[in-house]
């Protein structure tokens, strides 16, 4: 089996969704034995954002210097190895209600018509199905369904109907909620996530 895991957060080893996403993927390893790992940090090794140059050589055009073509030689491997998972661990922290720009210049290199989805006669069609997307969700206040900030949540909402849409139907949340509120806050969930992470493996 083979495991791709991402991280996203800028913050280095105070991170949060960092240390559930290494978590999850040690709990992952001991569960499956002889698990292939791919690590990609994209706070560390950014891939660019999209760019019309970007567009225009994935048209067929010579791209237009070399840092464009090794930017989209990166972003072939990024699609390569998404294809490639089974399973798909993701460090995604909230920032702005959103996720990092870092994971949606990720997002925008495998969202790719042709390759993880397709539009047909009855609509899109999702074609990077049969694996298993697990997401360290962290967040500073509380947004989960029913709470009063829950419309602003544009993080966990998003990256749920992003994979459906790419054909994912097996989409889990690790979630550490309320982490800005305080030492006593943040200890308490992230002990709470970690506790979610074993039932995860069981």
């Amino acid at each position: 089996m083979k495991l791709l895991h991402i991280d996203s957060s800028i913050l280095g080893a105070g991170s949060v969704s960092r240390t559930l996403s290494a978590a999850i993927v040690a709990a992952q390893t001991a569960q499956h034995t002889g698990l292939d790992i791919v690590y990609r940090d994209l706070a560390a090794q950014p891939l660019d954002h999209l760019t019309g140059a970007h567009l225009a050589a994935g048209q067929g055009a010579t791209p237009e210097s070399a840092a464009i073509a090794a930017d989209i030689a990166s972003g072939q491997a990024a699609i390569e190895e998404f294809l490639a998972a089974d399973i798909v661990v993701i460090g995604a922290p909230m920032y702005n209600f959103s996720i990092s720009s870092q994971l949606k210049a990720w997002i925008d290199r495998v969202a790719v018509a042709g390759r993880t989805f397709r539009y047909t006669e009855n609509g899109p069609e999702g074609l990077a199905g049969g694996k298993t997307v697990i997401i360290a969700s962290s967040r500073g206040g509380f947004y989960g369904e029913g709470t009063p900030a829950a419309g602003m949540d544009h993080q966990e909402t998003y990256l749920k109907g992003l994979f459906g849409f790419l054909g994912v139907t097996d989409i889990r949340f690790i979630r550490a909620e309320g982490v800005a509120l305080g030492g006593e806050a943040r200890g308490k969930s992230l002990e709470t996530a970690q506790g979610e992470i074993l039932k995860l493996a069981a």
